[in-house]
């Protein structure tokens, strides 16, 4: 949910910037049921009642597949501003789940720092002894006490400062200033 804090930063910076939440409706993206899709099989998959019941195979093969099908759709829309940025941190984050077999390794402190207990659920994280690309997996975290603590990674910041910018620049355009092709 780190994603959460860019789409909030981008709001605010926009509206300080003199922008208008009218503006974000000329934003036009490309692939936005594949990018819809990846997201939902990510919150479906994730929910306790199927985090639970879904199995390690299979649960990997469906985190690696939506988020695939979530970077091919940020990567269709790279000539919007700011989606560069996003675009990185969604291939970063995507390079460390293919690499590490279908999951996020965490790193044990820092998940200790979230909060996070490692139970039998499927989870988008998980704690991997000598994980693969180790300093772009969940290597931070925001505290638990904390709103959304969670543990977060260097790719994970690309997205949340891709997405403010992305909204910030929306909402600050000027009139027939193309955002897309």
């Amino acid at each position: 949910m780190f994603f959460l804090l860019g789409i909030a930063a981008g709001l605010i910076a926009g509206l300080a910037l003199g922008g208008s939440f009218e503006r974000l409706r000329g934003l036009s993206f490309r692939l936005v049921p594949l990018a819809v899709a990846g997201l939902v099989a990510q919150l479906i998959l994730f929910a306790d009642p199927v985090a639970l019941a879904v199995s390690d195979p299979v649960g990997r093969l469906v985190y690696t597949a939506s988020t695939l099908a979530v970077f091919v759709a940020v990567l269709a829309n790279v000539r919007i501003p700011g989606i560069p940025v996003l675009a990185v941190g969604a291939g970063l984050n995507l390079a460390a789940i293919v690499a590490n077999g279908g999951i996020m390794p965490a790193d044990p402190a820092a998940a200790a720092s979230a909060g996070i207990v490692p139970d039998d659920a499927f989870s988008n994280s998980a704690i991997v002894d000598n994980p693969v690309l180790g300093p772009i997996t969940d290597i931070f975290a925001v505290p638990s006490g904390l709103p959304l603590a969670n543990v977060f990674s260097i790719g994970d910041i690309l997205i949340a400062v891709g997405l403010a910018w992305t909204i910030a620049a929306a909402m600050t355009r000027r009139t027939g200033d193309p955002l897309s092709d």
